[in-house]
């Protein structure tokens, strides 16, 4: 059930969507506790702590963008964003195949089908197109309790286009992660980190973003070939 005091929230982030939305958290609550993919104990804050969280960030990804989310677990923030945002495209990358069963009934349940799909795999994957499927990218990849932001974008940058934007909801730990991380991220093609915080006026607390453009592709890097001797093979160290 959608708390009294949410339902303000609720509306302006989902607009006549709110009933798709209160579908999905119903989903939540129930399948998904049973399933393992949500703690019993936050069955009672899935409005709060999790849908209104997820649904703060679609101001800050632009119209009619494609969107990948990566270790979408339950389906936070992707499908939460398919749902806010009926102009997105969303993929939801997924390497557990209890996860994937989940959202892939989650879609079909919610009749979310032509506008989101779900890709069994890792992000690494998903980028190469090893799994057979893909290559994948997208405007915007987002992320949420992944990893901290140097391995984020290790796996996350490869799938954003260039010019577009990497988008993890993080914590308290924001700033530190984005001092501690920035020249990784740049090493890896990325532009400076920036913190916003989505949703301010709307939900208490604001949801916590980096954000980051990809402005350089950066490809891998190459094993230094193996030095000879003048006999022709290879000098081992």
């Amino acid at each position: 059930m959608l708390p009294p005091e949410l339902a303000g929230a609720a509306r302006t982030l989902f607009g006549d969507r709110i009933d798709l939305a209160a579908a999905y958290a119903e989903l939540l609550a129930t399948d998904g506790v049973v399933r393992g993919l949500i703690g019993p104990r936050e069955a009672p804050r899935i409005w709060d702590r999790h849908l209104l969280n997820c649904a703060a960030v679609a101001e800050r990804i632009p119209e009619g963008a494609t969107v990948l989310d990566v270790g979408s677990g339950a389906g936070l923030p992707g499908l939460v964003l398919a749902i806010a945002r009926p102009d997105l495209t969303v993929t939801l990358i997924e390497p557990l195949s209890r996860r994937t069963s989940f959202l892939i009934e989650a879609v079909q349940h919610l009749g979310l089908a032509k506008m989101v799909r779900v890709f069994r795999g890792r992000a690494d994957e998903a980028a190469t197109g090893s799994t057979g499927i893909g290559p994948l990218s997208g405007d915007v990849v987002t992320a949420r309790a992944v990893a901290p932001l140097d391995r984020l974008s290790t796996w996350c940058l490869p799938l954003v286009v260039r010019g577009g934007r990497l988008i993890a909801l993080k914590g308290a730990s924001a700033a530190d992660e984005v001092a501690e991380h920035a020249q990784t991220v740049a090493r890896l093609g990325g532009g400076e980190p920036e913190l916003h915080r989505c949703g301010e006026g709307v939900i208490d607390p604001p949801t916590t973003v980096v954000e980051i453009v990809r402005e350089r592709v950066v490809g891998p890097t190459r094993p230094k070939a193996a030095k000879r001797s003048r006999g022709g093979r290879s000098r081992r160290r």
